[in-house]
């Protein structure tokens, strides 16, 4: 009798790890976004030694107005990133438990674009991004970057819908 060295599986009280995992939770600000934090958050706490990354992109059309309109006005874009970091200070990070490092990434650009060449780059293991709207205009704007995400990552992606009401 040959004895075979595979790995036991998992039992349901021990969590699958993956060492390093990165974590990448994409935000707009949204309350879906809010609410595909906590799966985040979940996802980072049952992976222990994982790197949640919160990843906000400025989408190029408003990074456009505001390149032109920083050269006017001194201090706009320090403004405004520390709008975004205030917002990350308020909403997100009082809410990452200990144990769990956590870092905050701003890019400009086409949004999903972005969140893919940061994946690529990191090498993360999951993106977990909000999904928003069912109207014609909401799905072409918010639905389409999901939808993008999902058809070219090379890692799982977890699209939380938005909240029934």
């Amino acid at each position: 009798m040959t004895e075979t060295n595979t790995p036991k599986p998992p039992t349901p009280s021990e969590p699958p790890t993956e060492p390093s995992a990165r974590i990448l939770f994409c935000t707009d600000f949204s309350d879906t976004a809010d609410r595909a934090f906590d799966r985040a958050i979940d996802s980072a706490v049952c992976r222990p030694g994982s790197q949640l990354i919160l990843l906000h992109v400025i989408p190029e059309p408003d990074a456009q107005f505001w390149r032109t309109y920083i050269y006017e006005v001194n201090g706009v874009d320090e403004k405004a990133r520390g709008d975004v970091d205030a917002k990350i200070a308020e909403t997100y990070a009082p809410r990452v438990p200990d144990g769990v490092t956590f870092r905050v990434e701003v890019r400009i650009g086409s949004v999903p674009d972005e969140i893919l060449a940061f994946a690529k780059k990191e090498q993360v293991s999951l993106i977990i991004v909000g999904r928003r709207g069912h109207s014609s205009l909401t799905e072409l704007v918010f639905g389409a970057v999901a939808d993008k995400i999902v058809r070219r990552a090379r890692c799982p992606v977890l699209v939380v819908p938005e909240a029934r009401k």
